[in-house]
């Protein structure tokens, strides 16, 4: 809809300048105001097609003005920048009405093609919740990967579409699924949770679907299951790829035709359920393998959400920091300030275990230190303590001037003295060569930023090899955000 017209609203001088050329270039007439008093003025005058506006303005907030700008023009597009990039902010602006949100800085080229889309599509109502004065912070992190996920989060929220979110252990998806059920339509239902991984997997269909009395040997009366508990809410199905085939069949029949039978029942339940998956393993794969049916994959992948691992997102860990402390101030701990080195440190980490990590490294440093600043060198002595005990532990200061035989030496001559005249368990060959290559090829790894071909050349190794040996070793693999 070239010649349409756009309304623009910002009190950065840069910002309106960019904008006017870049949506002049691309054929729309625009018109700018750096307040939110004359961009009123000109949509009461029934002025423009489309408006893109920044949240903050010298006389009034975005938020404020968007439902007068919906009561008056309901059919009016609006789209809102916001250098504020919370969670918060995309859910607001999607409360508020706004057809989508955009963190500053932006990218113009995703912007016009955002617009375009906006004044093609029929006119859509707006979206609200009914309590507008949440204070909580769901989800936390301000870096371009967050945002991604808060935007997408925010169109999901009032829908019912199934949502499968995939992302390495740690990263949060639980929390993701209970944000999208606690902010959407569903929030006033219940949300359940089910773990596939920590049911035994003979129980996983009772679990799911309840049970009748008699239905097997202990079913001494009626179960409820969890689909029955989450009726008119969300189930989140954790780790989904170990689900076994039947359960795998039964859910697919829930996906297709709403309803499901109870383990040992005739009569079948009709079902309303907003489904959100989550694994943290290759589902291709593992229909490859014939371990998960590839009918039942595309059913729970209608909305696919990545979850970045921390490492890819180290700008957000001050903000989690800050986040954990003040979790640990409400349950009572010493309030705690980290500083600024002592993050430079964390940023750096790799954080094998993403968020979940994290969150316990800080609520430990709170509880067990009694200074009120925490600095690098408490972060430098704790994340070596977090490295797990092996025969292979790290040498001391003076194993500095040792060579590689000689510090192997003393760290098994420790070991072996540790169980006095007893000897360790058996299979230790194996057990420290796969210790000793694990390190190895992380700092490899490392060292090459994440590049396994120059990892595998650095090493002498094929890189077919080296790919064996991460999967086996379960070798954190990570670019650096320093590489291109």
């Amino acid at each position: 809809m070239t010649g349409a017209t756009i309304l623009v609203a910002d009190d950065d001088a840069a910002i309106r300048t960019v904008l006017n050329q870049a949506l002049s270039r691309a054929g729309y007439d625009v018109r700018i105001t750096s307040n939110a008093a004359t961009l009123w003025r000109w949509i009461s005058a029934g002025d423009g097609d489309l408006v893109v506006t920044d949240v903050v303005m010298p006389d009034e907030n975005a938020f404020d003005l968007l439902p007068r700008i919906k009561k008056a023009r309901p059919d009016l597009p609006v789209l809102v920048m916001s250098a504020q990039n919370t969670f918060m902010t995309a859910i607001k602006a999607s409360e508020k009405g706004a057809y989508d949100y955009l963190p500053k800085p932006f990218d113009l080229t995703e912007l016009i093609a955002i617009i375009g889309r906006a004044l093609a599509e029929p006119k859509r109502k707006p979206a609200k919740l009914e309590d507008d004065s949440q204070d909580g912070m769901p989800l936390v992190g301000r870096s371009a990967a967050m945002q991604e996920i808060y935007r997408v989060l925010a169109r999901l929220m009032q829908t019912d579409l199934t949502l499968m979110i995939t992302g390495e252990s740690g990263t949060g998806k639980e929390l993701v699924a209970k944000a999208l059920h606690d902010y959407g339509k569903r929030r006033n239902g219940p949300f359940v949770a089910i773990n596939m991984a920590a049911i035994p997997r003979d129980l996983i269909e009772s679990e799911l679907f309840g049970h009748e009395k008699g239905a097997f040997t202990g079913a001494q009366n009626r179960s409820t299951g969890r689909f029955e508990q989450a009726e008119g809410g969300t189930l989140f199905l954790d780790e989904i790829g170990d689900m076994p085939m039947d359960a795998q069949t039964r859910l697919l029949r829930v996906l297709q035709q709403g309803e499901y039978t109870t383990v040992g029942g005739r009569t079948p339940i009709r079902s309303d359920v907003r489904i959100v998956a989550a694994t943290n393993k290759d589902l291709k794969q593992s229909i490859n393998q014939g371990l998960f049916r590839e009918d039942l994959y595309y059913r729970l992948n209608v909305v696919p959400l990545r979850l970045p691992p921390l490492r890819d997102r180290a700008e957000d860990i001050p903000d989690l920091v800050r986040h954990f402390v003040q979790q640990a101030e409400k349950e009572g701990l010493d309030v705690k300030r980290f500083d600024q080195e002592a993050l430079e440190l964390m940023k750096a980490h790799p954080w094998p275990g993403n968020v979940r990590e994290l969150e316990n490294v800080v609520r430990r440093l709170t509880a067990l230190y009694p200074q009120d600043v925490i600095t690098r060198e408490i972060i430098e002595t704790e994340l070596r303590s977090d490295i797990p005990d092996s025969p292979i532990e790290k040498t001391s200061s003076r194993s500095g001037s040792m060579s590689i035989s000689q510090a192997v030496e003393e760290n098994m001559r420790q070991y072996f003295s540790g169980f006095g005249d007893g000897l360790p368990p058996a299979g230790l060959y194996d057990r420290v060569l796969a210790e000793m290559e694990y390190p190895l090829i992380l700092a490899a790894l490392t060292a090459t930023r994440g590049n396994q071909i120059k990892a595998a050349d650095l090493l002498g190794l094929n890189r077919n090899t080296l790919r064996k040996k991460i999967r086996e070793l379960g070798v954190s693999v990570y670019r650096s955000s320093r590489s291109a």
